[in-house]
């Protein structure tokens, strides 16, 4: 089979999408409370054979800039923050095919409880489950769990990989053939079957045994989106698909090949670690209808959108800072987002950015942070296509512009355009999430066999 795109849906449980002002589209249905405004986006997805939805979380309303949250309530900028995983649920139970992921972070929460809530959901959904996973940026969230600071930057990944230890531990429990359910001899499980983690270390200490059996797809598919150094090793280490984001076609190139090599020095197959850049598609049926909605999505986006967003990742109130004044090294160092700080650096040409420069080159809170493919079908595939082919991808995150009304744009218009060319799927490939994503079902015993050799 020829290499297919892999789409995915990027959501939001809130009031907007990623972009902050889709709210004030025009076209946007704002019954966000409901869950029929998911269930509705979902059946979309799935009548247009997208390989996956996943929801973006923060634990924490943007509170940072100007100090408190009246500003980013008073615009709507992601003021509604509710729990993405219930949602998710609700969108699997109007849906069969579609592959459905949520962010829990590896600083907030504790691994035993990620991995029963995600093998949970996974069996509820035959197989269909993702796990995006976050160390989560600000201060706002730590103060949400009882922490006075957020962790530093490094700190926090070195506990994300003990702490994806534990969750696979755990997650491998349970051998694929465990279960036995004899009535007539009156045994469940085979014991041998099911082991115990015992794990101590630096920051977890998990006994198990766990006490969720596998599901039709082995365990949750895994999504990350490191941008930074430490970040990227993360992802070649664990991530099964990784959202990532290019600021152009020759740039995405680059950091393709150099992240494909780092998965492969991590000892993984690069052709099965998916790399997908964010993007916005505005397509309509002429060039001409195309850039008519393109000027509405940029009349949505306000300058407080920005700020607001921008200190909230960077964990910094961008209000207290003149807007051309340069970051000192000590201001930049303290930022929580690295690969953030180091993407604006890097394209602004200055070792010391302003507030401005954050605004200008990341486009945070507009279309620009993301690149976007404008135009009719034909000429929006063709963009899409030139990335795919270079190769700077494996496929696409879908953002979206307004609600539903970009993701009912992209399976009305672009897929079968994408399909007539041989570049996407013309169905699903099988029942479970891995199935669509050409990924291979992992089996608990050669978790256990690998684990033996380490130890020897």
């Amino acid at each position: 089979m020829s290499r297919m795109m892999t789409l995915v849906a990027f959501l939001q449980a809130q009031n907007c999408s990623n972009l902050p002002g889709s709210w004030r589209h025009p076209s946007t249905m704002l019954d966000f409370l409901t869950p029929e405004y998911y269930q509705r986006i979902a059946r979309t997805l799935e009548d247009g054979k997208i390989q996956m939805a996943f929801f973006d979380d923060r634990l924490a309303l943007p509170d940072l800039y100007t100090g408190n949250h009246a500003e980013a309530v008073a615009a709507g900028v992601r003021a509604v923050k509710m729990d993405p995983s219930t949602i998710m649920m609700a969108m699997g139970m109007a849906t069969q095919k579609l592959g459905l992921g949520t962010t829990y972070s590896t600083t907030y929460f504790e691994p035993f409880h990620v991995a029963r809530v995600f093998a949970t959901m996974d069996l509820m959904l035959k197989g269909r489950a993702a796990w995006n996973i976050v160390t989560s940026l600000n201060s706002a969230e730590a103060r949400n769990f009882g922490q006075v600071e957020h962790m530093e930057h490094d700190a926090r990944y070195d506990r994300a990989d003990e702490f994806m230890d534990v969750v696979m531990g755990h997650w491998n429990t349970w051998e694929d053939d465990a279960l036995i359910l004899d009535k007539a001899s009156g045994r469940f499980a085979d014991p041998t079957k099911v082991h115990r983690l015992d794990h101590v270390g630096t920051h977890f200490q998990s006994r198990g045994p766990f006490s969720v059996p596998r599901s039709p797809q082995g365990h949750p598919v895994l999504i990350q989106a490191g941008q930074s150094g430490r970040g990227q090793a993360f992802a070649a280490k664990w991530a099964e698909l990784v959202f990532t984001i290019y600021h152009s076609l020759e740039d995405g190139k680059r950091q393709y090949k150099a992240f494909k090599d780092m998965v492969a020095a991590a000892g993984r197959d690069p052709s099965k670690v998916h790399v997908a850049p964010a993007c916005y598609v505005c397509v309509g049926e002429t060039e001409s209808i195309a850039q008519e909605k393109r000027a509405v999505i940029e009349s949505t986006a306000r300058d407080v959108d920005a700020l607001v967003l921008i200190s909230e990742v960077l964990n910094y109130d961008f209000g207290a800072k003149p807007i051309d004044e340069p970051f000192s090294d000590e201001e930049l160092a303290a930022f929580s987002w690295h690969g953030f700080r180091e993407r604006v650096i890097h394209h602004s040409g200055k070792k010391n950015p302003t507030v401005r420069d954050f605004i200008n080159v990341s486009g945070r809170g507009t279309v620009k942070e993301h690149t976007m493919f404008c135009g009719n079908p034909k000429q929006v595939a063709d963009q899409m296509e030139e990335w795919f082919t270079a190769p700077a991808c494996d496929g696409f995150v879908l953002a979206a512009s307004s609600m539903p009304g970009a993701h009912d744009d992209v399976v009305r218009l672009l897929v079968p355009e994408l399909q007539r060319r041989g570049l996407f799927h013309l169905d699903y490939e099988g029942p479970t999430l891995r199935d669509n994503l050409g990924l291979a079902k992992p089996r608990a015993a050669d978790w256990h066999a690998a684990r033996r050799r380490a130890a020897e």
